[in-house]
């Protein structure tokens, strides 16, 4: 297991570029290898350091954090990237997911919500910020690969719906659909605990997390992309005047995902 997740940062502006460090190492987990201004200079601290993560935004002089993430897919390196961008066009956040992004979060950020997401990606390889109960060590062994499917197929699917990833009910969802389809039950007991344990991880209230749920669903609706919903689940499932409450479109979609092992 990793003992410790070996970071690079990207950021133009020196103020939060240290912010960034200082904050990611008060966690032992994290490490900051190098700091870059530039994309460039990114670009060369990747070479030199390999690292495990880059949290970098996409604006960057002399080579765009787009262009970074594209060199380093042509050259096999096998760190992750997390953006940190003011930039909230949907095309950017596509972008960004498609060129692998693990997440796409919008400026302004606390530290505390960029380090709680560079431990989630890492949830299943660092030693000590979460606990999973395997059955066998085959189980443990296949959780990453699942993990990381997951991830990128709910990812498409909220591309595809149009649900952007800078709203709040963009991660919220994301949890929820994990939740349902790790333990389809919860589906019935949505009130009680889907939304108080979504709320629980991420520091807020249940009552908060039902409502940005709800927001990004009607986000997506508004935006007319009922054909793309539909094509989805294969059949016609709603109509322009229809939307599905959040317990449905949860379980639509982790049922989708069942479905499709």
């Amino acid at each position: 297991m990793k003992e410790v997740i070996k970071v690079v940062i990207g950021e133009d502006n020196d103020t939060l570029r240290e912010k960034y460090k200082k904050g990611l190492e008060e966690n032992s987990c994290i490490q900051v290898l190098a700091t870059a201004k530039t994309g460039k200079e990114l670009w060369l601290m990747m070479q030199e350091h390999q690292p495990d993560l880059v949290v970098t935004d996409v604006l960057l002089s002399e080579m765009d954090g787009f262009s970074v993430m594209e060199k380093a897919q042509q050259e096999h390196a096998n760190a992750k990237f997390l953006i940190c961008s003011s930039v909230q066009s949907d095309t950017f956040v596509q972008k960004a997911m498609l060129l692998g992004a693990e997440y796409y979060m919008v400026k302004p950020v606390s530290v505390t919500d960029v380090q709680k997401r560079v431990l989630d990606i890492f949830a299943e390889t660092v030693s000590n910020p979460v606990v999973v109960n395997t059955a066998s060590t085959a189980v443990a062994e296949h959780m990453p690969k699942r993990n990381k499917y997951m991830e990128e197929r709910i990812t498409n699917i909220f591309i595809t719906v149009g649900i952007p990833a800078h709203i709040k009910g963009y991660q919220f969802l994301r949890e929820a659909i994990k939740m349902a389809i790790d333990n389809p039950e919860v589906i019935n007991s949505i009130t009680k605990e889907l939304y108080p344990s979504i709320a629980q991880r991420f520091d807020t209230t249940a009552s908060k997390v039902e409502r940005a749920i709800r927001h990004a669903i009607e986000v997506a609706w508004s935006r007319g992309k009922i054909e793309n919903i539909n094509s989805i689940f294969g059949v016609k499932v709603y109509s322009n005047n229809e939307k599905p409450t959040n317990g449905e479109f949860i379980a639509l979609v982790a049922d989708k995902m069942l479905i499709e092992g």
